[in-house]
């Protein structure tokens, strides 16, 4: 892993669009195929850094293709934990230190009465049986049981779990117990930006189909990496978060992986205030305070109004599946 600088980890691509990478140290690795697609090669993309947590130096890799992105190298399932170890992690610590967070936290009341609307309209339903994958500290889960909905919330975080039932007296379960859920038992399920952090996209998105009831509903909101934000800030883009986040959505990608494990999109929705949070971010990843959360505004109202004209300009897509 790199700590410093950046110097490239993979020493090269060969060909350009390669199936197998060559490490710093002459071993060589093979890539499994884009999930998305099936295609075999990848390109490199740039280098990114986890500006937020270790300061340490990721590559970039993309599907020539679909132009699904991903975080190479992967860690582990079992050592990426110290990649979230931080109290500024807002959505397992639910911190409200900083502008930011404050802004977060005030966006996210806002967005409990949208996400709730989402799910009405995309279901068709006023009530039923939902599964969260990915709660957080809980509020949407404990938003949608409020208003009359059985709710099944699943977070691998044991912190976000504890803050969960000491502020909400929500009972969230941990994430193994994705695996035990009964076969077409909801008829909905969410994931609020929770697909870019999962290891076996196969894997889940196969079990999704089988737990939904016929019909069911499957909500996935992922950053979107052709969005205005992206391409102003590249590789600072605040939305990246590597290695956190291990694939990078375009819009072709996710609407090929969801016809491949079987499910129909129906609609695609900006989610309209992520434009802000991840423009102010970038900023302060770039090195400006006050005066960037300004520029951050500036420059996120703009991404706001590019989506509105243009779904896929949008910072961050809301992917509706049957």
């Amino acid at each position: 892993m790199l700590q410093t600088g950046p110097k490239t980890y993979i020493k090269r691509l060969n060909p350009t669009f390669a199936s197998m990478v060559t490490l710093s140290d002459g071993i060589q690795e093979p890539l499994a195929p884009c999930p998305a697609c099936g295609w075999e090669y990848w390109k490199k993309a740039g280098q990114v850094k986890d500006y937020s947590i270790t300061g340490e130096w990721f590559e970039l890799l993309e599907c020539p293709v679909c132009h699904l992105k991903t975080t190479y190298p992967h860690p582990k399932e079992a050592e990426i934990g110290r990649y979230y170890a931080s109290e500024d992690y807002v959505s397992h610590s639910d911190t409200k230190a900083g502008l930011i967070n404050r802004i977060y936290h005030t966006a996210r009341n806002y967005m409990l009465k949208r996400k709730f609307a989402w799910v009405k309209n995309a279901s068709g339903l006023e009530t039923g049986t939902l599964l969260d994958v990915g709660a957080g500290t809980g509020h949407f889960a404990h938003h949608m049981q409020e208003n009359g909905w059985k709710v099944t919330a699943l977070e691998p975080d044991g912190k976000a779990r504890k803050v969960a039932a000491e502020k909400l007296h929500i009972n969230i379960k941990p994430l193994e117990e994705l695996g035990q859920q009964t076969p077409q038992s909801f008829d909905v399920i969410t994931l609020w930006h929770v697909l870019e952090h999962v290891h076996d996209l196969s894997g889940y998105m196969d079990h999704f189909r089988s737990i939904l009831k016929p019909g069911g509903t499957l909500i996935i909101a992922v950053p979107n990496h052709t969005s205005r934000d992206a391409r102003k800030y590249g590789a600072i883009w605040a939305a990246y978060d590597v290695p956190r986040h291990l694939w990078h959505f375009s819009p072709d990608a996710m609407k090929r992986l969801m016809a491949k494990h079987g499910f129909s999109l129906t609609d695609k929705i900006p989610m309209p205030l992520d434009a802000f949070y991840v423009s102010m971010l970038s900023e302060k990843y770039r090195g400006n305070d006050f005066m960037g959360s300004v520029a951050g505004f500036t420059s996120g109202l703009s991404t706001f109004l590019a989506g509105k004209k243009n779904v896929d300009n949008a910072s961050s897509l809301i992917y509706i599946a049957k």
